[in-house]
């Protein structure tokens, strides 16, 4: 496989039509190298338009869910993300090239050893990864300006609202399948928010992510 080729045409067939625009975004998936984040046995699958299995029922979303992702955040230099959901690592790699910090939490041992490899190997030293159950809330008396779940949740516990600073955005991907919204959600005072609908969606949830109440007859 012409490795060059097959990151030009996924940035270009995929991503660019899908409204990623952001020229630092753009550069962005041509500098981080998606390819030594697949599994090994899905190596030939990391430029196509589909999610990748990770095991444990989690997939990698598709390139241009990362890359639209990425753009909605706009992150900036100073900025310190929480990702729920490490997976692979390689959304992680794309959050920590831009920002000045990521804490980045999975609820499965082996994904946050693999990616810890994984983002070392690649330079990234600041990033702190943590193994743990973050579906709900992530303690952090720091707080963040970024937060993204990478797992789809069929409510968004205001917990994390509570995490985020004034100005600061999460992206989260809320509902269940069939029909799940992807949301861009901004803090503009302490405890208040503004919420847009960016595009409809389907993802696996997060493990343990809060429930409807059950309606008892």
């Amino acid at each position: 496989m012409d490795i060059k080729q097959a990151r030009y045409n996924m940035v270009e067939q995929q991503i660019r039509p899908w409204d990623v625009l952001n020229q630092d975004v753009l550069d962005l998936l041509f500098e981080v190298r998606r390819e030594d984040f697949v599994p090994e046995a899905h190596q030939a699958l990391a430029f196509v338009d589909m999610e990748i299995p990770l095991g444990h029922g989690q997939s990698m979303w598709t390139p241009r869910l990362e890359a639209r992702a990425l753009q909605e955040l706009a992150i900036r230099p100073g900025d310190r993300v929480l990702e729920v959901g490490t997976g692979s690592g390689y959304l992680t790699a794309l959050l920590a090239a831009q920002a000045d910090a990521v804490v980045s939490v999975d609820i499965v041992p082996e994904f946050t050893a693999s990616a810890m490899q994984k983002l070392r190997a690649h330079g990234f030293d600041n990033v702190m990864l943590h193994t743990g159950d973050a579906a709900r809330d992530w303690p952090d008396t720091s707080g963040f300006d970024v937060i993204v779940l990478t797992g789809s949740t069929p409510l968004l516990s205001d917990a994390f609202l509570q995490r985020l600073h004034v100005g600061g955005r999460m992206f989260a991907i809320v509902g269940e399948a069939p029909v799940m919204q992807a949301r861009l959600i901004t803090c503009t005072a302490p405890g208040a928010a503004r919420g847009v609908t960016l595009f409809e969606t389907c993802v696996a949830p997060l493990v343990n992510a809060p429930q409807p109440a059950a309606f008892v007859f």
